[in-house]
């Protein structure tokens, strides 16, 4: 995924309440969903996640296709895909004489032939696998790296379009490490024995797949094997997860001349006549180390070892378009073993999945024409100026700050750009060729076209209009090389916001949501962009310093949560989202406290609450969840999210608003001795 589309944001949960922002509440309905995710019972000082969600987590259960179900998104995600699942079904069966419906129609419908897809079986791959055995040297392993890669199949490692991290209105092709099967190097490497158990399984997962190609048991053990330890040495090139995340050391600009020097032995050129985009030149390597790594697996490993790599990958990433053995095969390590999920979802919302990533737009101009509410928008920017100001407001406050750095950031939220709702120029589709008969030539034609979109962007103006998220999508970002926030469609709906909550549920929903997409503009990450969007330093040096001492102990609170045994929170590399998370509740709250004093405190809408009390409420009930132990597992592996329990109290710990609001004396879980304020 391209860096100008990284989502910062993520929001995993479902509501109470009825899920279209149109629809009226009353304030009884409203307030009925509040106090029934509660549990009363709890003290809010010691327990205070129980206390905002215990009643939603007693009457709640995990849905067996779900590794994690949250009280906001999960609902709103299932009521959008309902909605989208309307669109393509009448798109498909009565697609007219509208190209675009004819499109969204045909490759969903092409998904929902079940007959056809068992029929072809694992016939869509021969093709690939022709090419594989035909790679015979070291060019015509690189050429083929190029054509997987365009088809969406990411072998040996990563590449992304990106806007130049010291000119970003110019477009520059990006490398990174990749090449693994199992989500993160310390799969790998790690002593955890869990980890060993799960990388054991993916040796005889990969095995399993190899040997539905046509395989005998033993050669494909072997092969799985010898897999394993080529990845194995990529993995242990790669750079840890939370090294990842600084940006300063994964610049490393160069151009075509310079990739060749780094890796003389690779035919580089052939690589870029297999992705197509011989006049490329521009590029940037991320991680310089894993590239010469790279090269040496590429060289060092036989040729045996290396086809079955690389039918591995093709295999892996073809999966979910073949045939039942091989989906059913895939969902049992990656889902099953991986994330504790117990059940496959239904064939119709795989398929409105894979529909939204092929034609996202496309669909989501009829996903907005039918549920988005125009006044939403008005609301949402009345809100993002009311935390834009009080962000600038508690600047002075900061004693940690110079006058001078101050001043800068200021200056950086004051050009920050809001995008709101959906595109106001939509992409164009017309070259991407769907067929009614082969969903695998579909998905396949989808991933070329989106490879194309983003590759021949490379030495061209960024087009600042773009977005990085369809409307229908429940989410939000911000993207530091555009210090830019934006809000799709998909997230103004309750519980984050609607047009009848009372100010104290909206900024405590959407308001901390928007204060979080703010504050990433000066978390450890997008600190250091300037307002330009430009990867430079403009803090003065000892207040970077002390910027950092600030950040170590958002760190180090978090790091101490554990989601099972064995199994804590990496403080580092969650840092950038907990920042965000304090500090968008703080500017929330704060901006709710100014618009009551505008407006006058309003009737409290739950008996025994308060609306300070609400606020708190609100935002705590956004992160409701339950999840699998596998899948948090995996969590505090890879994302850089803290889990939703953590996400719903741990702001609220580093808030004394929030102790003033219940009285919690200090010292009580959530009125801890020591604080962690940055922003």
């Amino acid at each position: 995924m391209s860096l100008s589309k990284l989502p910062l944001f993520v929001c995993l949960a479902a509501v109470a309440v009825a899920p279209a922002a149109a629809q009226d509440l009353t304030r009884d309905e409203i307030a009925a969903g509040v106090a029934a995710a509660m549990d009363r019972t709890a003290d809010p000082c010691t327990d205070f996640y129980r206390y905002a969600c215990g009643g939603w987590l007693d009457s709640t259960e995990l849905p067996s296709d779900r590794d994690r179900w949250v009280r906001s998104f999960s609902v709103i995600d299932e009521a959008n895909r309902e909605l989208v699942r309307e669109i393509l079904e009448e798109a498909a069966a009565s697609p007219g004489d509208d190209p675009v419906q004819r499109k969204i129609g045909a490759f969903y419908g092409s998904c929902m032939d079940e007959e056809a897809v068992e029929e072809a079986g694992a016939a869509p791959l021969e093709p690939w696998f022709e090419k594989v055995a035909a790679a015979d040297d070291q060019a015509a392993v690189m050429a083929l790296a190029g054509e997987l890669h365009r088809a969406g199949i990411p072998a040996w490692f990563g590449v992304a379009t990106i806007p130049d991290f010291e000119d970003p209105d110019v477009n520059i092709g990006w490398l990174f490490q990749g090449g693994l099967g199992l989500p993160d190097r310390d799969y790998y490497l790690s002593e955890d024995p869990k980890k060993q158990e799960l990388l054991a399984a993916y040796e005889k997962h990969l095995a399993r797949m190899l040997g539905l190609l046509g395989e005998d048991e033993e050669t494909a053990a072997g092969h799985a094997a010898a897999v394993v330890e080529l990845e194995t040495a990529l993995a242990e090139a790669s750079r840890p997860r939370e090294e990842m995340r600084d940006f300063e050391k994964l610049y490393n600009k160069i151009d075509l001349a310079g990739l060749q020097e780094l890796t003389p032995s690779l035919a580089w050129p052939a690589y870029l006549e297999g992705v197509r985009q011989t006049g490329v030149t521009d590029l940037s390597v991320a991680v310089p180390e894993f590239m010469t790594a790279m090269e040496k697996a590429i060289l060092e490993s036989d040729a045996e070892t290396r086809d079955a790599y690389l039918r591995w990958n093709v295999v892996n990433a073809m999966a979910p378009v073949l045939s039942s053995a091989f989906v059913d095969a895939d969902f049992d390590f990656y889902g099953r073993t991986l994330r504790g999920t117990q059940e496959n979802e239904p064939r119709w919302k795989r398929c409105v999945t894979s529909t939204q990533s092929a034609l996202g737009e496309v669909v989501g101009q009829a996903y907005v024409a039918r549920r988005f509410a125009g006044s939403s928008k008005e609301v949402a920017l009345t809100m993002i100026g009311d935390i834009e100001h009080a962000f600038e407001h508690g600047l002075p406050a900061l004693a940690w700050m110079d006058d001078a750095t101050r001043g800068r950031a200021a200056e950086k939220v004051a050009t920050l750009i809001d995008k709101i709702g959906f595109p106001d120029t939509w992409r164009d589709y017309s070259r991407l060729e769907v067929v009614p008969d082969s969903y695998s030539a579909n998905r396949l034609a989808a991933n070329a076209f989106e490879f194309d979109h983003e590759a021949d962007k490379i030495g061209k103006p960024v087009d600042r209009s773009e977005w990085g998220m369809t409307p229908q999508q429940v989410n939000a970002y911000y993207n530091p090389l555009w210090n830019e926030i934006v809000f799709p469609a998909g997230i103004l709906q309750p519980p984050f916001f609607h047009k009848d909550f009372p100010a104290a549920m909206n900024y405590g929903g959407i308001g901390g949501v928007i204060g979080h997409e703010l504050t990433h503009g000066f978390d450890d990450q997008g600190r250091k962009f300037a307002p330009d969007g430009r990867l430079r330093e403009w803090w003065e040096p000892e207040v970077a310093e002390r910027f950092e001492e600030r950040a170590q102990c958002v760190a180090d609170f978090y790091s101490d949560f554990e989601v099972a045994p064995g199994a804590k929170v990496n403080g580092q590399l969650t840092l950038g989202e907990n920042i965000a998370d304090i500090g968008g509740v703080k500017e929330a709250y704060q901006a709710y406290e100014a618009w009551e004093e505008r407006n006058g405190a309003p009737e409290p809408l739950v008996d025994g609450l308060t609306d300070d009390q609400l606020f708190f409420v609100s935002w705590s009930q956004v992160w409701c969840s339950l999840a699998t132990e596998e899948r948090e597992r995996l969590q505090v592996t890879t994302d850089p999210h803290s889990p939703a329990r953590f996400r719903a109290t741990a702001p609220l710990m580093m808030h004394p608003g929030f102790a003033e609001a219940f009285q919690c004396e200090p010292g009580t879980p959530m009125a801890p001795a020591e604080r962690c304020e940055v922003w």
